[in-house]
């Protein structure tokens, strides 16, 4: 087990388009998102909204404006090229299409990794728990991100769908929830459902984030996995899911 505990650094909520996503977002919880900006490695781009405590909300989608990868480029001309890494969070996932076709939700959650741990050396020591880590820059900000070759959601032993949480090392001295305009908006709890939550639990208290979550099993065969936020806002209890 790891020695360190590690922090919630942020919610991630998965939309067809930053709109949609900001929308949900605002209706429920009463504040929008704002600001934010452009992964131009993972043609992804986000809005932010500040949460109490050092945490913040993030509404991700696919970038139409993206520039196309060098692949697409040298395949139009005939040339050979490195193919473009899929992007993040499972967002070129066919079932991700299918999900956000219903609408935005609280697809993911990820975890600080704080220094004097280095998250480049803790993913070397055990490649086998903790996905490759990958440079990562959005304006100046600058972060190691641990993101699976596959682009999909990490996982322990099969078991993932987002439940499992991707681990971050900022890499400047900002945190972005630093910079975002403050709200009244704090989470009170997160929670998910699982049909391996044992294997999931595990996994967590060796990363030292079970603290961060409560993992249920799902008590009938067809509920799907689910991560479920609850906040007090100045409209009262709601949650995101």
């Amino acid at each position: 087990m790891t020695a360190h505990t590690l922090r919630l650094d942020h919610l991630v909520i998965s939309a067809r388009t930053l709109d949609e996503g900001t929308q949900y977002v605002a209706d429920t919880l009463g504040v929008a998102p704002a600001g934010g900006g452009a992964h131009p490695l993972m043609r992804t781009h986000n809005r932010l909204l500040n949460l109490w405590g050092g945490v913040y909300l993030e509404v991700i989608a696919i970038d139409p404006d993206a520039a196309a990868p060098a692949s697409d480029v040298d395949a139009a001309s005939g040339a050979g090229g490195v193919e473009a890494r899929p992007r993040l969070f499972a967002l070129d996932a066919p079932q991700t299409a299918a999900r956000l076709a219903s609408g935005p939700y609280l697809s993911h959650w990820v975890v600080r990794v704080e220094r004097p741990k280095d998250l480049q050396r803790w993913q070397a020591q055990y490649p086998q728990r903790i996905a490759p880590v990958v440079p990562m820059s959005r304006g100046v900000f600058t972060w190691s991100l641990a993101v699976p070759d596959d682009g999909a959601f990490p996982s322990w032993q099969g078991a993932g769908d987002g439940i499992v949480p991707t681990l971050i090392q900022w890499d400047t001295p900002h945190h972005p929830s630093g910079v975002l305009p403050e709200t009244e908006l704090a989470l009170k709890s997160l929670k998910a459902v699982h049909p391996q939550a044992a294997t999931i639990t595990e996994h967590l208290r060796w990363l030292g984030a079970s603290h961060l979550i409560e993992v249920a099993t799902a008590e009938e065969a067809s509920t799907a996995p689910a991560l479920i936020a609850e906040f007090e806002t100045p409209l009262g209890p709601r949650t995101l899911q």
